[in-house]
């Protein structure tokens, strides 16, 4: 049986790490085989990336060289993590996945968005989340938890929080309209309220793609 391959997307400040938390917690306390893992990350090269595109000490990049080094560690993750797993009929919860591409690269850096689907088709080779989470608030409430998250842990993955408010509406504005073309397969959470009305509400969003044990 194979398993079922579900991803949260968001701005930054959604509270992502927070719901996959939560929703491995209570999937694993119903009997699910549960992997978590987030991109760009989940491999050795895939983490090596991600020091790379979330340090603010790696500065400017150009975007095309952004979009191919994300394109390339979520290439790792899907042959050596995502794909084994769902074979396995586990289910995967990933932080990130294609959709933040398009968001971030497409809308928010403006690169072709046809050129982006494509490459990451290429990628994928037809793997498609079973489901998409987007965590969605004010993109200045977001930048407020995420500039408070980094003062108590560091400014490691301060990269993008860095880039002025019009790139982060842009990014918004973009999982918006990916979610509105969409709305079968990604299901926007209002990530606002209270954690536990957030996870709740996660959990409807997801519970008919899951499979049955």
């Amino acid at each position: 049986m194979r398993g079922s391959f579900i991803v949260f997307e968001g701005c930054e400040g959604s509270g992502k790490s927070t719901q996959i938390r939560l929703l491995a917690e209570r999937l694993e306390s119903m009997g699910y085989s549960v992997v978590t893992t987030r991109e760009p990350g989940g491999t050795p090269a895939g983490s090596a990336i991600r020091q790379i595109l979330l340090s603010p000490e790696t500065g400017a990049l150009d975007p095309m060289t952004e979009l191919l080094l994300f394109l390339s560690a979520r290439r790792e993750l899907v042959k050596n993590v995502v794909v084994p797993a769902l074979e396995k009929g586990e289910i995967v919860l990933c932080d990130r996945f294609s959709d933040s591409t398009m968001a971030y690269q497409g809308y928010g850096r403006g690169l072709d968005k046809k050129f982006v689907s494509d490459l990451n088709s290429t990628v994928l080779e037809g793997l498609k989340p079973d489901r998409v989470v987007v965590l969605d608030l004010p993109v200045e409430e977001g930048l407020g938890r995420a500039n408070g998250r980094m003062m108590g842990e560091g400014r490691g993955e301060a990269r993008f929080e860095d880039e002025d408010i019009e790139f982060h509406k842009r990014v918004r504005d973009g999982f918006l309209k990916i979610a509105a073309a969409e709305p079968d397969r990604i299901k926007v959470v209002d990530a606002a309220s209270a954690i536990g009305e957030v996870s709740a509400n996660v959990f409807k969003a997801i519970e008919d793609s899951i499979p049955a044990l």
